[in-house]
């Protein structure tokens, strides 16, 4: 017996039927995504729960209303809301809490040594996680057209902040781009929009390199047009002996509360030093004479004191001088002391012991290796950047 499907026996052709496979069960597959949609639902349900959040969710505006009509009407009903909910820009609902169900403080217990200490860095890391969650509180964000719109809003709206974006592109709009209350407009293509004043204009990289970061970055490496700095991973952390790039490394002293501006300062020096050798090699000449000069007559002076001291020492006695006590570097001496006994274990090892010892040396060489390896590469590349922008500034424009 033939195929039976419609598309068969519209077309008369069995070879445009789909074929499935003989080797699947698929009453065992239909079980399992019944099991794991219910199992997702559950796990949905108990995430909102943890926020006091409807589930499945609601619009703000609509939940009182549509308790009044009926408590199996939910916000997904309608396609209105649905698209509403897909925009990431309304407010869910929340369920009120009881004044006595409210989530009490946690009990703090004395403790002491090692448990007080503990407990304090438990503490800073949930303010600082408090603290990241606000992060955009208080900013109001506009995204244009060539932005990626679902990815930004999540987050922003993720960290506290407000978003929007142009009504003809997607249903959800707030408010519009002429709002006086924008804090940041994203956008990804420099000399498209009318500057505001009292508004920055950056790139969507800042966003997440904020948020990776903890904390809201400098706007002016992120203007449009500007060449972005490098993504740096929040998951990526730096041992004792790895290579760190000044990147990070500027980051990590925003981080200490430190001004950006003082970290540049090394670079724009160097730039300035390359661009006085540049042009002032004359003068670097006259320096070195004049140098030299000073280093003549300083050994003339020198000769002239010592000269008069030698027919004196002729026909004398030396003289018995009272002897001085020599301080002995103690740091240094344990460090040698530290050296010797730490040769010695080595010495005493066993061989698998020794073995084991010498793997572990070898793969710190390497890592020191490599990590001046990159330090080098880095170098390089600053010296290109450099040379490119003086290639830059010599050229007529």
């Amino acid at each position: 017996m033939g195929c039976q499907c419609r598309l068969c026996t519209d077309t008369a052709d069995a070879s445009l039927c789909p074929q499935h496979p003989t080797d699947v069960d698929y009453r065992v597959m239909a079980t399992f995504t019944e099991f794991y949609t219910t199992l997702l639902g559950f796990v949905n349900f108990r995430l909102y729960q943890s926020l006091n959040l409807h589930y499945p969710p609601k619009l703000e505006g609509q939940a009182h209303a549509e308790a009044k009509a009926s408590e199996d009407t939910y916000a997904l009903d309608s396609e209105s809301s649905m698209e509403k909910l897909a925009s990431l820009s309304a407010s869910l609902a929340r369920v009120v809490v009881p004044a006595e169900e409210e989530e009490a403080e946690v009990d703090e217990f004395p403790a002491d040594g090692q448990e007080m200490v503990v407990q304090q860095d438990c503490r800073k890391e949930l303010e600082a996680q408090e603290k990241h969650k606000k992060l955009f509180e208080g900013l109001k964000f506009f995204l244009n057209r060539e932005v990626p719109r679902e990815a930004l809003a999540f987050v922003i709206r993720s960290f506290g902040g407000n978003v929007s974006w142009d009504k003809s592109l997607c249903i959800g709009a707030t408010y519009d781009v002429t709002d006086s209350g924008i804090t940041h407009q994203i956008v990804d293509r420099p000399g498209q929009q009318t500057p505001v004043i009292g508004r920055y204009y950056v790139q969507p990289q800042w966003v997440f390199d904020s948020v990776n970061a903890r904390l809201l970055l400098p706007v002016a490496d992120y203007f449009p047009g500007v060449q972005l700095p490098p993504h740096l991973s929040p998951f990526v952390s730096e041992k004792e002996g790895d290579y760190v790039p000044p990147e990070k490394l500027k980051l990590l002293a925003l981080q200490r509360g430190e001004h950006p501006g003082n970290l540049n300062e090394s670079e724009e020096e160097d730039e300035e030093e390359d661009d006085e050798g540049d042009g002032d090699e004359e003068g670097g000449k006259e320096e070195e004479e004049e140098e030299d000069k000073e280093a003549g007559s300083e050994r003339e002076e020198e000769a002239r004191l010592t000269a008069p001291q030698e027919p004196r020492m002729e026909g004398k006695k030396p003289k018995v001088m009272v002897g001085t006590v020599k301080l002995e570097d103690k740091q240094r001496l344990a460090q040698e002391e530290d050296s010797e006994a730490k040769r010695l274990a080595i010495m005493m090892m066993k061989k698998r012991e020794k073995y084991l010892y010498n793997k572990i040396m070898f793969g710190k060489r390497r890592k020191i290796r490599e990590a001046n390896k990159l330090v080098e590469k880095r170098k390089a590349h600053d010296e290109a950047v450099r040379s490119e922008k003086k290639a830059k500034k010599a050229r007529p424009e």
